[in-house]
């Protein structure tokens, strides 16, 4: 019979503080907390915001950054990113244009520059996935954008530890079917716009979600109407 009094009781209410500077910060959308999450490094990513906006980033409540831009990775760009954020990066590392050695010196130096994973781009090469696993340790994320026909086992035999599947619309059925053939497989998944179609990713399968934030332009120009409103 188990002893009531180590019972925990859900359903607690959470004390909260957000001071007066930091209010307006972003928040990702709490619907997200919902999902089961990926333990890494004995730390729970539930959320992952898509940016590498250091202002961003240093004023969101997700669990870790996915750090991947549309040009060739360069550690100093890395660097400033880990540098300045005070949550977990996994940063982009190549496999689409960039390729080859210049992928596994990349993953080696986001290693030992704090990086909690590395990212790898969807066309990277099997063998690359390999190359990268005998120098490092931590995460490797491979991307998948296709049908759902991707080698997910070969990919997983090469080294990969968790897949990141962005597929626009498609995603939560590519997630339902990985999940369903690698019911154990790690999945983060892109959530969409908006609360229906992260809860349709998250019932599909997925462990973490990940989110893009609003630009800070957009941030400004709300901010910038409240001011125009606002007689100084």
């Amino acid at each position: 019979m188990n002893d009531q009094s180590t019972i925990p009781k859900f359903g607690k209410h959470i004390p909260e503080y957000q001071g007066t500077l930091r209010s307006h910060m972003v928040e990702i959308p709490k619907v997200i907390s919902s999902c089961g999450g990926i333990r890494i490094f004995g730390r729970l990513i539930k959320s992952l915001v898509f940016s590498t906006d250091i202002a961003i980033i240093r004023n969101i409540n997700a669990d870790a950054v996915v750090a991947v831009y549309p040009f060739t990775p360069q550690p100093i760009i890395s660097n400033a990113l880990i540098m300045s954020s005070d949550i977990p990066v996994l940063c982009g590392v190549g496999g689409g244009t960039t390729t080859g050695s210049r992928v596994v010196h990349l993953a080696s130096s986001a290693e030992f520059q704090g990086a909690m994973g590395v990212v790898l781009n969807a066309p990277t090469p099997n063998t690359t996935i390999r190359k990268v696993r005998d120098v490092i340790d931590i995460p490797i994320v491979i991307t998948v954008v296709g049908s759902g026909d991707d080698d997910i086992t070969g990919r997983f035999e090469a080294g990969a530890t968790i897949l990141n599947v962005s597929a626009a619309a498609k995603t939560p059925w590519i997630v339902e079917k990985i999940k369903s053939a690698h019911p154990t497989a790690a999945v983060i998944a892109t959530g969409g716009p908006d609360d229906k179609t992260i809860v349709d990713t998250i019932n599909a399968g997925a462990d973490a979600i990940t989110w893009t934030p609003p630009t800070t332009g957009e941030i400004f120009k709300t901010l910038m109407n409240k001011y125009r409103g606002t007689e100084l």
